[in-house]
């Protein structure tokens, strides 16, 4: 097997879930021009998690990773992803059209994603959970990525955020299509079976994995994309100035080292344990936000901030 696979797949994951909070990195830009309500953050974040949410089902119901290579469903998925992200381009776009755009782009994250993880999972049998740590470590980097673009971006117009995702999406594509090969055939029968993920939720175990972690999304997803609003309210409350963008970038993109440091103490004392562990802590930093959010220091109200994220 070749050493550059996990790296391809890693590059890959981080390239194309740069679309996923693309607009979060924006949304202030795009609410001031369209002249909509602050509760729009809300709607356009809901759009993407809703989208990604019915993709997941429907691929999952059509086994279309099992039917078709899977590195060919990953390109035309991040192709069609970045279609939609494009979308938002386009001029004399109102609230509907963004949402409609929004989940279609989520939609289709669901044959990146997941698809990323059953790849390397083809390619990396053992160890599987350190492999699946740099994974989610992708993910969160990517999530992060907009932010960082929109600092170095500042001076020119939101449109360039999404321009430069969608094209980090379909490079993330076709390096996961060219440079790695599927480690097993598509099954030339497939059984479509529509009660198989109920069957699931049958295994103590699964349905105890699967709960824990629906409670952790409403978390994480929920404070990926009010980092920036929590920033700028921090700095309407005590009147400085900090980087908006480069410090959501900073906030969410130690996750990255955080969930490769999980994947290598999972491997040492158990999935369970590293992950009971982090979802306790930020759970705790979630009841105990109000004290710090309206901390006037800024070393507590920051030093906050990274280690929630760094939890969550």
């Amino acid at each position: 097997m070749s050493k550059a696979i996990l790296p391809t797949i890693v590059v890959s994951q981080f390239l194309c879930t740069s679309l996923w909070f693309a607009g979060n990195a924006v949304m202030p830009d795009l609410i001031q021009e369209m002249g909509v309500a602050p509760q729009f953050l809300a709607q356009a974040t809901s759009a993407v998690q809703l989208g990604f949410v019915a993709g997941t089902l429907v691929f999952a119901l059509l086994s279309l990773s099992d039917r078709f290579a899977a590195t060919k469903v990953y390109l035309i998925s991040a192709c069609v992803a970045a279609a939609f992200n494009l979308g938002l381009l386009f001029t004399l776009i109102d609230s509907e059209t963004i949402f409609v755009l929004r989940f279609g782009t989520g939609f289709f994250l669901a044959g990146i994603y997941p698809l990323g993880m059953k790849i390397a999972a083809d390619h990396f049998k053992e160890k599987l959970s350190a492999v699946l740590g740099w994974l989610v470590g992708a993910l969160v980097l990517g999530t992060a990525f907009p932010h960082l673009v929109k600092s170095f971006m500042h001076a020119l117009p939101w449109q360039w955020v999404f321009a430069s995702t969608s094209a980090l999406a379909i490079l993330g594509g076709l390096l996961m299509f060219l440079f790695v090969k599927p480690n097993k055939p598509a099954a030339t029968l497939v059984v479509l079976k529509f009660n198989a993920f109920l069957e699931g939720f049958r295994l103590p175990a699964f349905r105890s994995s699967a709960f824990g972690y629906f409670g952790h999304m409403w978390e994480l997803y929920t404070f990926w994309a009010f980092v920036p609003w929590i920033l700028q309210a921090w700095n309407q409350f005590t009147g400085d100035q900090l980087n908006i963008p480069l410090y959501s970038f900073l906030i969410i993109a130690i996750g990255f080292p955080a969930c490769v440091m999980s994947g290598q103490l999972s491997l040492k004392y158990g999935a369970k344990l590293i992950a009971s562990i982090a979802l306790a802590c930020s759970g705790i930093c979630c009841l105990v936000s109000p004290l710090f959010l309206q901390q006037s220091n800024p070393i507590l109200f920051l030093g906050f901030l990274f280690f929630w994220s760094t939890m969550v």
